[in-house]
């Protein structure tokens, strides 16, 4: 879609004249942020005498422009308003035509990036709406939402230009977390479009899991969509990407085996928990559950199915511990508030902690002091975090007799049994494959929507003018069934001339339409019926990001 003359020459005429000065044209970056990439283009054998500085400024010889206008003399601050102009129509706007919006995921993963990164990058969920909002508050930023879980935080945009877009939500990420942008570069991963989109899917499925099905991150994306309601930047693309992706999740979870036998994080961290105490000590070992929360009921669940019959649960109040005390019938579990963890922590062979807290709450000092365990459980108390940020400090490892497992750690869990979670995946992937040319499909067909809007507003214009014309010719006494039958004539007519283009500006995936010739109907049509004297769309973005840097 191009810039129409109207608002590429009187705008950026207007921004110019406003920021160019007699020795050079000097532009913000909140005006045009592809300052840094004008490049002044000589004439064909002449020596080069336009020079763009490292600071984005452009100077530019009044010579230059004396021998391309002729004889009649012009000032050095026209001359290089002039130049500025011309480059700005051939370089920065015009890019913003070329590019369309792109879906980009910048993420880092348990795959990708340390616990520790991870846990300072974590967004908690109240804080949602005010993240996107400062993500759509960038230059080149349109839609947001982000995936922050243990395992990932993925943040997840629709960008005016994939390389600025990435650049402002890198820095973004650094601003707000202190960790430099070398550093998260380092450690990051990029999708664009059609790979992130399948990355989404895959992650909805849980084929990225840790643990291969665990149907947690299923319920996280579900969050993501419930936190980003009504909150302006959650828009159209981003959402509906979200949406599919638990239709997607739903799917794969219904007609695969992947769930059977999957497990959590919990779960997982249970396994840890036996596969690292002897065999002999898995009836008798002391399990203490810091947390009664969602994962802290899950690991106490997998605990029952273990065989253990006894635990203490330590929580702020016993309200939880007593509604998973009436699930669990049968089964022995002692509530203590949190003022008793360390001592309850004394009495336990395994420690599993599952809380919200931002703070460690074990550190070194905390368990030097604590009594040894027995030789039947190995001699070694055992710390399994599952939160983030972690509620057990890196300095415990220090400690011996004490061992501490994060959830990075759960990887060795999940090593066993490859071919058949390959298999399981493998029948994930079909459904995900079909899912995408689904979601790739209605966003294509988006493209289309402002042309055939404006198409259809423009012929029932001409109809509605047409049509009382003819009625005023036909007097005024026109029963209002007569009346009725033109009108709906005129309808007839215009929906009848319509169809054609109409399904030739449709690119849903349902005919062998490419998306290629859809959009070059729609230029044909935006040309013949002058439907580009309103602001496009993407002029509209650009006018928009003009106006929210100048407040």
């Amino acid at each position: 879609m191009a810039i129409s003359s109207t608002f590429s020459a009187a705008k950026l005429d207007s921004l110019l004249m406003n920021y160019c000065s007699s020795s050079s044209a000097s532009f913000s970056g909140a005006y045009f942020p592809y300052q840094q990439q004008m490049k002044v283009f000589p004439r064909p054998n002449h020596e080069n005498k336009g020079m763009v500085s490292r600071n984005g400024g452009v100077r530019c010889e009044a010579a230059e422009f004396n021998a391309a206008l002729g004889p009649q003399k012009i000032d050095l601050s026209k001359a290089s308003a002039l130049s500025a102009l011309q480059q700005l129509k051939t370089s920065a706007a015009d890019r913003y035509t070329k590019e369309r919006s792109s879906i980009v995921v910048i993420g880092l993963s348990v795959h990708t990036a340390p616990l520790e990164m991870r846990e300072k990058l974590a967004i908690p969920e109240a804080e949602m709406p005010r993240a996107i909002g400062e993500l759509c508050g960038l230059n080149h930023i349109e839609e947001a939402a982000v995936l922050s879980t243990c395992n990932r935080m993925e943040i997840y945009v629709v960008a005016l230009s994939q390389h600025r877009g990435v650049k402002e939500v890198t820095e973004w990420m650094s601003k707000t977390s202190g960790i430099p942008v070398s550093e998260i570069c380092e450690h990051r991963f990029l999708l664009y479009n059609k790979d992130a989109t399948q990355h989404l899917f895959e992650v909805s499925a849980g084929l990225d899991s840790l643990v291969l099905g665990e149907g947690q991150i299923l319920a996280q994306v579900r969050q993501v969509v419930k936190a980003g309601e009504g909150v302006l930047g959650f828009g159209r693309n981003i959402s509906g990407l979200f949406k599919h992706a638990i239709t997607v999740g739903k799917r794969v979870r219904t007609e695969t085996n992947i769930a059977a036998g999957a497990v959590s994080v919990s779960s997982a961290a249970v396994e840890l928990a036996f596969m690292k105490l002897p065999e002999s000590s898995h009836t008798t070992a002391r399990m203490l559950v810091v947390g009664a929360g969602k994962m802290g009921k899950l690991v106490i669940k997998h605990l029952v199915a273990k065989g253990c019959t006894k635990m203490v649960v330590v929580n702020r109040s016993e309200e939880k511990v007593a509604a998973i005390r009436e699930e669990m019938k049968g089964v022995e579990i002692i509530y203590r508030p949190f003022t008793d963890m360390l001592a309850c922590s004394a009495e336990a062979d395994v420690i599993f902690t599952s809380t919200a807290s931002e703070t460690p709450l074990f550190l070194k000092e905390h368990v030097k002091d604590l009594p040894p365990v027995s030789s039947e459980v190995g001699g070694l108390r055992l710390f399994i975090d599952i939160s983030v940020p972690r509620n057990v400090g890196s300095c415990v490892t220090d400690v011996e007799g004490a061992r501490v497992y994060n959830v990075d750690d759960l990887k060795e869990v999940v090593a066993a049994n490859k071919e058949d979670r390959l298999r399981k995946a493998m029948e994930a992937q079909a459904i995900i494959t079909e899912e995408l040319k689904q979601f790739e499909a209605w966003r294509d067909s988006l493209e289309t929507v402002p042309t055939i809007k404006k198409l259809r507003a423009y012929a029932d214009r001409i109809r509605l003018a047409e049509l009382e014309k003819c009625l005023s010719k036909m007097g005024e006494d026109i029963p209002k069934k007569t009346r009725k039958a033109v009108d709906d004539l005129s309808r007839g007519i215009v929906n009848k001339l319509l169809h054609g283009p109409m399904q030739h500006l449709r690119c849903d995936g349902n005919d062998g339409r490419t998306l290629n010739e859809a959009l070059e109907n729609m230029n044909a049509l935006n040309r013949m019926f002058g439907l580009e004297s309103d602001l496009s769309l993407v002029e509209q973005k650009i006018r928009a990001k003009v106006e929210q840097s100048q407040k």
